[in-house]
């Protein structure tokens, strides 16, 4: 009966120590897994800021009034005819 028991120890042990290398290899695998996606998170900052400084280019005053006078040909209404509303 004791050595039945001293080998219950034996497969607990053996099977604690298991669950010990595969929770390690699965943290191993989450931290590979999230440095990966820091890295990817990363370059969408870096693509999402020179996609604001190009909107933030294309939404410059003298160009959109440039679009406008050779594009559209659009011109500044004469001052006589420009109302302006208070609140």
């Amino acid at each position: 009966m004791r050595i039945l028991l001293q080998y219950g120890f034996y497969i607990v042990i053996f099977l604690s120590a298991l669950q010990v290398v595969i929770a390690r290899h699965e943290t191993r695998r989450l931290f590979v897994e999230l440095q990966a996606l820091e890295r990817t998170r990363d370059e969408l900052n870096e693509e999402w800021g020179k996609l604001q400084l190009e909107q933030s280019t294309w939404a410059i005053n003298d160009r959109i009034e440039t679009f406008a006078r050779t594009k559209l040909s659009m011109k500044m209404p004469e001052r006589s005819s420009v109302v302006l509303l208070a609140k």
